[in-house]
């Protein structure tokens, strides 16, 4: 069999269409909705991955009839979808698209949500099924489910199950999210939660655990004994847009270390799992969020640093500083970049540096993770012409191009012994073509058939405030002085770069 011929082959599996179901979007007129919900959903109606008695009931503030939010939902599907439409599966979608106007604190919307999504039931064959996704403001969501819970529009019986799908940020602390987690539990089980993170909708980030625990060649060397330390980059081009409000009060720590970031750590270092039910492993994930060393107060300045763009040159234009951003205070002190040095304390982590960078504004867009190997010893070419041995390195890169990289040593052809570095590179466009996608198309499904796999767990939302928890609190009480500490276009403050050379490291040269 070629090569082409085994690709098709690997790829020709195809999924189960998920049950009839009635998905509820909170927030229906938001961005979220056009850009990545409801594109997503096409996708998965387009791959025959959604159940043909499905439909979506949409619900905001804004004074729309069922009618009009069609019209605005086609025409959302032109501009944001990831490919070329297919006018039968769009319009069949729209067809089972409904809208409700109405306020999130009035019990009277619930009362009518009732009333509707039995409609939806009769109509459509949805047997009961809701799911519902808070693409609200935070401070909704607690509201939001209280109301469901009151209405009984939360309750399982008779085999129908109900869902919610929450959006981070999950709290802004570890207070918060234990009073959240504690709000939720007095009207749903666990696992009727799914507390979604867009990360883990991409390919790569979902590859980690067939990369490491289904090629035996990877995890022998998974662990102290051959990792010298590990980098994950999370890097943006962008600035705040017209997010200032928002960020402005959130900040680079808490918008992306203890979700996205603490998601990748976990997912890199977990034990492997006793199977890839869901509980088997988060149970993993959350140990290693658990096992991560706590930092001691007087530790975060040495173990954390924190910046904020000034202006400079970005994609070739010139851009504002942060403080000139629209909706930013002129002499704001959040943060638009984290670096932090993590250490695991267990037995196959010990002794071994995570670093984590995060930012707006910098050289270049790229989430990756680099795992750094130990230095083979020289001992075999002390009397040879060279004069040091290069590292290995594997890199997973997750955005904006999603592949596999590896890079070892080989001697370069001539008389002479000289080593030159190879780069093996696995680009998953390349291999398996490209796959329309908003990254949401997993999520979304995996919550229809009920899978939580992929969502975090209250406890896993809590490891990951307890850690950062002696940082914002620094933070808070020390304000920064430098501000702004590093030019956009750049890869963030001389501190970063400090942080590593303490350690007789530096940081990945992202290409």
């Amino acid at each position: 069999m070629s090569a082409d011929e085994t690709r098709q082959s690997d790829a020709a599996g195809q999924g189960q269409p998920a049950g009839p179901c009635v998905m509820v979007i909170f927030g229906a007129t938001g961005d979220l909705t056009k850009r990545k919900l409801m594109p997503a959903i096409y996708n998965l109606a387009e791959s025959k991955l959604l159940a043909r008695d499905f439909a979506v009931v949409g619900i905001a503030k804004d004074n729309l009839t069922t009618d009009s939010f069609r019209a605005q939902i086609s025409e959302d599907m032109k501009t944001f979808a990831t490919g070329q439409l297919d006018e039968a599966v769009r319009n069949w979608l729209v067809e089972r698209v409904y809208y409700l106007s109405g306020d999130f604190k009035d019990a009277e919307l619930y009362r009518h949500l009732g009333g509707l999504v039995r409609q939806v039931d009769e109509q459509h064959g949805t047997k009961g099924n809701y799911f519902y996704y808070l693409a609200t403001a935070p401070i909704f969501f607690g509201e939001i489910i209280r109301q469901l819970g009151a209405a009984g529009l939360a309750h399982e019986e008779e085999g129908r199950w109900r869902r919610v799908v929450i959006e981070k940020p999950f709290g802004t602390d570890l207070e918060t999210a234990r009073a959240l987690n504690a709000e939720i539990r007095e009207v749903l089980k666990e696992d009727q939660v799914f507390r979604i993170d867009h990360y883990l909708g991409k390919e790569t980030v979902q590859n980690i655990l067939v990369f490491r625990f289904g090629n035996g060649i990877f995890e022998p060397i998974w662990n102290r004994r051959y990792i010298d330390h590990v980098q994950i980059t999370a890097g943006e081009t962008i600035g705040v847009e017209q997010r200032g409000g928002y960020y402005d009060h959130a900040g680079a720590l808490r918008d992306m270390v203890p979700n996205h970031l603490f998601q990748l750590i976990s997912l890199t270092a977990m034990e492997p799992p006793i199977s890839f039910e869901a509980n088997a492993v988060r149970d993993e994930q959350a140990k290693v969020l658990n096992a991560i060393q706590p930092i001691l107060p007087e530790e975060v300045l040495m173990r954390a640093v924190r910046g904020q763009y000034d202006a400079g040159e970005s994609d070739q234009e010139r851009v504002p500083a942060y403080r000139a951003e629209p909706q930013v205070a002129p002499d704001s002190k959040t943060e638009t970049y984290v670096a932090i040095k993590l250490l695991i304390d267990n037995w196959r982590w010990a002794d071994v540096p995570f670093y984590l960078r995060t930012g707006k504004r910098l050289a270049k867009r790229e989430t990756e993770i680099a795992i750094q190997f130990r230095r083979a010893p020289f001992v075999l070419f002390r009397d040879t012409p060279v004069d040091r041995l290069r590292t290995n390195r594997l890199v997973i890169h997750i955005q904006p191009d999603e592949g596999i990289s590896l890079r070892f040593g080989a001697k370069i052809p001539g008389p002479i012994m000289r080593l030159g570095a190879v780069e093996m590179d696995f680009d998953y466009v390349d291999y398996f073509g490209e796959h329309p996608s908003t990254g949401y198309e997993r999520l979304l499904y995996d919550c229809m058939i009920g899978d939580a796999t992929l969502f975090q767990r209250a406890d896993m939302v809590e490891a990951g405030w307890s850690v950062i928890a002696p940082i914002q609190d620094l933070w808070k009480a020390l304000p920064p002085r430098s501000f702004p500490n590093y030019a956009a276009g750049s890869w963030g403050p001389k501190e970063a770069d400090e942080l590593l050379e303490r350690d007789g490291r530096e940081w990945l040269k992202v290409s």
